[in-house]
């Protein structure tokens, strides 16, 4: 029997997390490893969701990696097809495809503590790992809700993330359901197109303008001619951010002001106070993600778009029935109702020291070590993990940070030498969870009196970072050995040997 091939470190996914974490083992001399894709190309959530209107609410110089800047943003905000080139760009210029398995599902993966070592099972074969970091990210598994009748539906059916391009909207009754980041995009870039669109909203959205323009050719020849002003650039806009924490954090009350702004930001595109009334939230700006679009608001108000405050509850037919007793004949209904952010998927495929998963060890809520490690999983670690999210700023300011933190992990073992493995205490999990839960209890998220997927099934947010990204990058710069148990492959004995 042909022996199973064996690696270093096992990346799994290749968004901007895993590539990320390629081109920083590289950096860091590591060569052994391999980035484990499901899909045949690289781009992670900017592969999969192309969607019409798809594109960034982070401007784009602030959402691309430090040690990979680009001076050839098209636009302040980029569209999906810029980013997804970006990371393909990025796989060249640092010759990550030779290490890229593609087609390559992981399916299972178990802890095995005799070897020290992870037993990867994927849809193109079986391998070993040391280290296991996965990257799959909070927004690549789609959630569609369970709705009564949706299996017999005679129409079309697709989630925002599976996004069809061969059926053609063009004179189509469309239901979309839900008004989250992506069906504000989807709306206003399908109204035109279809005949008629009933938009779902259970909780109306606070979106506020998106300033967005073409960067002008001066301005991308200046940020090639003078790689600083690209710097520059990227840190003005990160600044601007880290200074926006507190009132998210700390301050909730001083969000009022931005409030008044998002209302007239609608006032302007909705005359109607009725409608107006139905898209004016109850709750303050900020617990849930603050949306940005200049195109929403008048979208919804043309003749040929019907909102209906309530979400979907039952299908008949075509017939699509809302929780207030509304009807609405449509050939489609596109779902724009997110991903499985607090109940990740790749969760039941891990299998740690004692046996279990890593979704039965999170049955009571996600929770890692600085957003890494989770206790009873040794050398696994996971990039965009509990606590890591953001509401304000750049989520690749924390990749990098945990970026950081990987790399130090892989140069604690390589000092401590031989067969080791590090393993985070449970109790060191479990300060690190109770400081970030005590700093949560002030934040907008806990405060502002909406249900987000920011929260857990009991209503615990394991989501969001309580701070600001320079603070999680202190906090993620070094591994504390005395966070983690050291795991030594057992001694054979000489009768072992000899046999």
């Amino acid at each position: 029997m042909a022996e199973r091939e064996h690696v270093r470190v096992a990346v799994i996914g290749s968004g901007f997390g895993g590539l990320g974490a390629a081109v920083r083992l590289r950096r860091e001399g590591v060569t052994d490893f391999v980035v484990l894709e499901r899909a045949d190309s690289v781009g992670g959530t900017w592969r999969d969701n192309s969607y019409p209107g798809c594109a960034c609410d982070v401007p784009s110089h602030l959402y691309s990696f430090s040690f990979a800047p680009n001076p050839d943003w098209p636009r302040t905000f980029s569209g999906q097809e810029h980013i997804r080139a970006y990371l393909e760009h990025v796989t060249d210029v640092f010759r990550l495809r030779p290490h890229i398995r593609f087609n390559s599902e992981v399916k299972m993966m178990t802890w095995d503590g005799e070897k020290l070592r992870w037993e990867i099972e994927t849809s193109s074969g079986r391998l070993s790992a040391d280290i296991v970091v996965s990257a799959t990210g909070p927004l690549s598994d789609p959630k569609i809700p369970e709705v009564p009748g949706l299996d017999s539906f005679p129409g079309k059916v697709f989630h925002s993330a599976r996004w069809d391009h061969d059926y053609d909207l063009r004179g189509k009754r469309v239901a979309m359901v839900g008004t989250g980041a992506s069906a504000i995009q989807i709306v206003p870039a399908i109204q035109p197109q279809v005949g008629r669109l009933t938009l779902f909203q259970r909780t109306p959205p606070w979106v506020m303008p998106r300033v967005d323009r073409a960067i002008t050719g001066a301005e991308r020849a200046l940020h090639r001619a003078l790689p600083f002003t690209t710097q520059a650039r990227r840190g003005l806009l990160w600044g601007l951010r880290e200074l926006q924490v507190q009132a998210f954090t700390k301050h909730p009350g001083e969000l009022g002001f931005i409030e008044k702004l998002a209302k007239q930001n609608m006032a302007r595109a909705i005359k109607d106070p009725a409608l107006r009334a139905k898209l004016t939230p109850d709750y303050r700006i900020g617990c849930k993600r603050i949306l940005l679009s200049s195109e929403y608001y008048p979208a919804i108000a043309r003749p040929n778009v019907d909102v209906v405050a309530s979400g979907l509850s039952e299908i008949r037919g075509s017939t699509v029935v809302a929780a207030d007793g509304s009807e609405a004949e449509v050939d489609a209904i596109v779902f724009g109702t997110g991903f499985h952010v607090t109940d990740m998927p790749i969760a039941d495929r891990v299998v740690g020291a004692d046996g279990k998963t890593l979704a039965e060890a999170w049955k009571g809520g996600m929770e890692a070590l600085r957003g890494a490690s989770a206790a009873g999983f040794p050398n696994w670690m996971t990039i965009i993990g509990p606590n890591t999210g953001l509401g304000n700023s750049s989520m690749i300011l924390m990749i990098e940070s945990q970026l950081n933190y990987m790399a130090d992990f892989v140069r604690q073992l390589d000092v401590l030498g031989g067969r080791a493995a590090l393993d985070a205490r449970p109790g060191a999990v479990a300060a690190w969870n109770t400081r970030v839960q005590e700093r949560m209890k002030r934040t907008v998220w806990n405060t502002g009196g909406c249900t987000s997927w920011y929260l857990d099934a009991s209503g615990r947010n394991t989501t969001i970072w309580p701070g600001t990204t320079s603070e999680f990058r202190r906090a993620t710069r070094r591994v504390d050995l005395a966070e983690y148990e050291l795991l030594r492959a057992p001694v054979k004995s000489r009768t072992e040997v000899d046999a």
